[in-house]
């Protein structure tokens, strides 16, 4: 599929399947996958839809959608060893759309050979589309995207709850991110955050961003120091940062972070 085809069919998704329960879910389209873990129909139906397309495009492809991982856990365990796989995440942000926020996504990213090298987000409340590929830059609504220049303070977002509030060394407290990695990285890449710090790390959450921020002039890895890899498993946590140097600034301060 070519990159404008991924995105029409993430439009055309959102326009059938989850821009109509939007606002207008009943309590029998909501359920929950673990406590407090929040899932929809219409995070079924648009997960359904995105994975038939991907595989009758790519009959050998792996799709690691986030319903499809809940309902069978050896996904994950092919995933990490797989050449060729899409992620699939049919709403990032399934709270704020169960709760009536436009800040969701659907997203999908594209990986071979363990790095991920196309990427979509679209944001369908915001008519706000993001395109990366490899070495050839991001994209928003077609235009070209680079990363502003820094602030004389950094600000940094979260959220774990538990580090909101908090300073690492002499920068500023953490603020609560828009609580939806489709939202958060194209922030970060836009100026509204210098740097994120996530702990849980789902390969559907930050495949796609990831390289929207690299492409855009931002670094991504791990609180050990490692480049992010979705393939890889990261028990620790993860920066998103505007540069490397903010990602060396920070990564070097986490480790005073509770409930690491």
């Amino acid at each position: 599929m070519e990159t404008d085809d991924v995105l029409t069919l993430l439009k055309d998704v959102a326009e059938e399947v989850v821009n109509p329960r939007f606002r207008a879910l009943g309590a029998d389209d909501i359920s929950e996958k673990r406590p407090g873990d929040l899932v929809t129909v219409a995070d079924h139906e648009a997960e359904a839809r995105i994975t038939s397309a991907l595989q009758r495009a790519y009959p050998d492809v792996l799709v690691l959608g986030e319903e499809a991982t809940a309902e069978d856990a050896t996904l994950l365990d092919r995933f990490r060893s797989c050449e060729h796989a899409f992620t699939v995440d049919p709403i990032d942000g399934t709270k704020n759309f169960v709760h009536g926020s436009p800040d969701h996504a659907l997203m999908v990213a594209e990986l071979r050979g363990g790095d991920v090298v196309r990427s979509w987000i679209w944001q369908p409340q915001h008519e706000r589309a993001y395109v990366a590929e490899r070495g050839a830059g991001a994209w928003g609504n077609g235009e070209r995207l680079v990363r502003p220049p820094l602030g004389p303070e950094l600000r940094g977002v979260t959220s774990r709850r538990s580090w909101i509030g908090r300073a690492l060394g002499t920068l500023k407290v953490l603020d609560l991110t828009w609580v939806c990695c489709g939202v958060d990285y194209p922030k970060l890449v836009e100026g509204a955050a210098d740097y994120a710090l996530y702990r849980r790390t789902k390969p559907w959450d930050h495949a796609p961003g990831s390289l929207l921020l690299a492409e855009a002039g931002g670094s991504v890895g791990t609180f050990d120091g490692s480049p992010y890899r979705p393939q890889s498993d990261v028990p620790n946590g993860l920066v998103s940062a505007a540069d490397r140097a903010t990602y060396d600034l920070v990564q070097s301060l986490v480790g005073a972070l509770p409930d690491r």
